[in-house]
């Protein structure tokens, strides 16, 4: 053990899986060690779909249990997806498991709302991307529900593990900005919007900031993981995607983000929010970042697409490694086929090849043969959708992109960087694939060791963290055509 490091565990939950991985941290040195990964397996229930938040809370207990034998550790943070959240009543017990944001109990819910608030003055207030599950029209399909009536608090999941170790309640404020509740300029909570949309606004906690002291490990979670009773639970920038930006190897002021895994997650970090009318048609977000950025981005239906096409032809007994997949999308016809990939019919689990399928017939075009021409569709797809996103973050913001950062885990995927870099005519950087687990822990660490600015963090992963550098080449006209005929120019 390197005496002049110290150590911080990040428990980091995503849509397929969690773990909690060990941060250490010198003043020139940045290591990571993933000790425990666990299932994140969603449930469906009679009422939808759900998450287990009792398995993933065990989970979270487990790893820290694993790390707690491995390392004395400073303190802990949690970063999880955002937008779902659970239900405590007045003594603090949970209503019930949190719903999956992919249930389709919101389906028809943004209607109603804007009944009540217009898509553009909640736009002007919120300066959040119309996605049909954010928590707002979650909160409202809850509306009426014994869960609502008998709820004290609504706890964002990170959130909620978090009071589930500390005693604790509180909203971090990136995971609170996703909400649709929360008013982009000033930074609080916008109490009047969810009056106006029969929203207690006592159910929306007092928010925190990255860097605060969430509280001290309860006797349960200490005696459960073997760590001490002091060890702090710091609040980390929780939303998954913003502690991944906090571990962009940005050098640069011009460069563009794609966190990219199940979503990808493409913009750019703005000083300010950008709420004009424009912005809102082409549907982008603005969500907290550290240090009171901004994020700037739209979130577009990722790897999602490619490993629901996988888990298919795995249930029928065609199961391929991913590395011969890529392989033939490599060989595979460019631009034979293409999709929108935020097109709903994408959205929820089930045979996605028969999807996509569907889309190219409807669309005029002859759907893939393959399982390499699926994959290379898919690829073609998001590379195009990268595109067109961070051309308009551009235009829209005035910002210019000199690289484009790929980092989580699609960062591995060699051809989907590749293809990025070709549509967008732009150099990408890849890596590092464990960004969120990283930004949370330089989080912890500024706060209880290394003190720093953001660019000095940044500064530190660019120079201890393996990179892959990806120059552009092929066609732009090429592209550009391909672009025109789905939509996506």
């Amino acid at each position: 053990m390197n005496p002049s490091t110290t150590t911080f565990a990040a428990a980091d939950l995503g849509a397929s899986s969690g773990r909690v991985v060990l941060g250490r941290v010198g003043r020139e040195s940045l290591e990571v060690t993933e000790v425990h990964r666990f299932p994140n397996t969603p449930v469906q229930l009679a009422d939808g779909l759900h998450w287990d938040i009792l398995a993933l809370y065990q989970g979270v207990l487990d790893g820290l249990r694993a790390a707690g034998r491995v390392a004395e550790i400073a303190s802990v943070g949690i970063d999880t997806w955002a937008v779902d959240y659970g239900l405590i009543d007045g003594e603090g017990v949970l209503l019930g498991n949190p719903f999956h944001y992919r249930d389709t109990r919101t389906a028809h819910v943004p209607q109603r709302v804007w009944q009540q608030a217009d898509q553009a003055e909640m736009y002007r207030v919120t300066g959040l991307q119309q996605l049909v599950f954010n928590t707002v029209y979650q909160l409202v399909a809850a509306a009426g529900s014994a869960q609502m009536a008998a709820a004290h608090r609504m706890l964002m999941i990170p959130d909620l593990l978090t009071y589930w170790l500390t005693g604790s309640i509180g909203a971090e404020e990136t995971n609170a900005s996703t909400t649709g509740l929360f008013d982009a300029r000033a930074g609080v909570w916008a109490a009047d919007l969810a009056k106006r949309l029969g929203i207690s606004p006592h159910l929306l906690p007092p928010l925190r900031r990255p860097g605060d002291l969430a509280g001290l490990l309860r006797p349960g979670p200490a005696r459960h993981t073997g760590l001490s009773r002091s060890t702090p639970v710091t609040v980390v920038a929780s939303h998954d995607t913003a502690s991944a930006v906090v571990a962009v190897p940005a050098v640069t002021d011009a460069f563009a983000y794609i966190s990219c895994g199940t979503w990808s997650l493409a913009g750019l970090e703005l000083d300010a929010p950008i709420l004009t009318e424009a912005s809102r048609a082409a549907n982008f977000t603005n969500e907290r970042g550290i240090d009171g950025t901004v994020r700037y981005l739209r979130n577009i239906m990722g790897l999602w697409l490619l490993e629901e096409c996988r888990r298919t032809w795995a249930d029928a007994g065609h199961a391929v490694e991913l590395p011969r997949l890529l392989a033939d999308a490599a060989r595979a016809e460019p631009f034979a086929a293409l999709i929108d990939p935020d097109s709903p019919e994408f959205l929820a689990p089930g045979d996605m090849p028969k999807r996509i399928e569907e889309y190219c017939l409807r669309t005029g075009q002859r759907p893939p043969n393959g399982h390499g021409a699926f994959v290379r569709a898919i690829l073609e797809s998001l590379a195009l959708a990268h595109r067109r996103t961070l051309r308009q973050a551009a235009e829209l913001s005035g910002r210019d992109i000199e690289v484009i950062h790929l980092v989580g885990g699609g960062s591995r995927n060699a051809l989907l960087c590749q293809l990025t870099a070709d549509a967008t005519g732009l150099a990408v950087i890849a890596g590092p694939t464990e960004a969120t687990a990283l930004g949370n822990i330089l989080v912890q660490a500024r706060t209880h060791a290394h003190a720093g600015e953001l660019a000095d963090l940044r500064r530190l992963v660019a120079e201890s963290q393996s990179l892959r550098h990806y120059a552009p080449h092929g066609s732009e006209h090429a592209w550009t055509a391909a672009a025109a005929r789905v939509g996506l120019g």
